[in-house]
């Protein structure tokens, strides 16, 4: 089968980043001042190097994003906002995955099922497709696929390797009628890939995913991958995390050679009121124009986290962005944003 697309990595050059807002009326209403000024301060940081589509409740819902946005400091004119339906916030596995086709972006729509069916999803499944019809990517076509798969199951470098768990991408949740041979496949065909790493191991608890990649291990470029880790031995996840820590040691590059990995440190356990443990990851960062937005959780961890990132992203700022809230949903940073590489929204000065 012949390869259509090339899915270009996340330190590729971006036009803007996908939010979908939360509501004040769904889950998140509990906390939804401390969930709305984390989503604040993304809309800032990123608005004042790229645009920023963002997907909210109506006409005076966008007027408040503007407004706070402003006011924390962030280019109200990079925002873009378009009154939608959602059931929740996770831009990463509703939003479009942007390929490029002969250098030109397409947007890819998949079927989005709640991660196998968990939760209600029948609004967010049709935001990618709503935004489109709105003209939020402007002229860039959009093609949709019958399969199920969400954009924090898929890690790509840009020369051909794709890194994805076996938990998630063969749960029979996802995709019951396809075998891993047919998955591979169809990854390669829309991706342009020419292989695939996949990982048994790195479950965390909290985690109602499957097991998305974007919890565990981030390529930051085609030699280099950043990885969750545990170095306490009385945790649950220690050896969970060894494991990956050893696939990951095993896995080679393109050309033979062993990845160079960057242990990120492991926060100290968050609980919900029910008991129930959050997946607090720092491997949840985002890469965009010049800098990388870093997960934390007011955690001693934290400083570790951001100084382990620094020298794998020269060039880039590291911006800390307080995402402990997040977690009680159980995403974080990474799982509320999406990508648009160049070319999708226009008129962006990408300087």
């Amino acid at each position: 089968m012949s390869i259509r697309y090339h899915l270009p990595p996340e330190w590729a050059p971006q036009s803007g980043v996908m939010l979908t807002w939360p509501r004040s009326d769904g889950d998140w209403s509990p906390d939804y001042a401390s969930v709305e000024r984390c989503h604040t301060q993304l809309a800032k940081e990123i608005s004042l190097r790229e645009h920023v589509v963002i997907a909210c409740m109506d006409a005076l819902h966008a007027d408040k994003i503007r407004r706070l946005v402003k006011n924390a400091g962030g280019r109200v004119e990079r925002l873009r906002l378009f009154a939608l339906p959602s059931n929740d916030a996770w831009a990463r596995d509703h939003g479009p995955i942007t390929v490029l086709e002969d250098g030109r972006p397409t947007l890819l729509d998949f079927i989005f099922n709640g991660w196998g069916n968990k939760y209600p999803h029948g609004f967010d499944d049709e935001i990618t497709r709503k935004l489109h019809g709105l003209g939020a990517f402007g002229a860039v076509p959009l093609e949709s696929f019958q399969l199920v798969l969400e954009g924090g199951s898929i890690e790509v470098d840009g020369t051909g390797t794709l890194l994805t768990t076996e938990s998630c991408l063969l749960n029979p949740n996802r995709n019951p009628h396809l075998q891993r041979k047919q998955i591979e496949s169809e990854l390669r065909r829309l991706f342009g890939v020419d292989r695939i790493l996949w990982l048994k191991h790195g479950a965390i608890d909290g985690d109602d995913t499957d097991g998305h990649i974007d919890t565990l291990a981030r390529l930051c470029d085609p030699h280099t991958i950043a990885y969750q880790t545990c170095d306490d031995k009385n945790d649950p996840h220690f050896a969970e995390l060894k494991a990956m820590e050893n696939e990951l040691r095993g896995l080679r590059r393109q050309d033979n050679q062993a990845y160079t990995l960057v242990p990120l440190p492991w926060p100290a356990a968050v609980y919900d009121h029910t008991g129930r443990r959050l997946p607090a990851t720092y491997a949840n960062f985002l890469i965009i124009n010049g800098a990388v937005l870093v997960p934390t959780y007011n955690d001693a961890a934290d400083a570790a986290a951001v100084a382990a990132l620094k020298p794998v992203f020269p060039g880039r700022d590291i911006l800390p962005i307080m995402c402990r809230p997040l977690i009680y949903q159980y995403g974080s940073l990474h799982c509320v944003t999406m990508q648009l590489p160049a070319g999708v929204i226009p008129e962006i000065n990408l300087t």
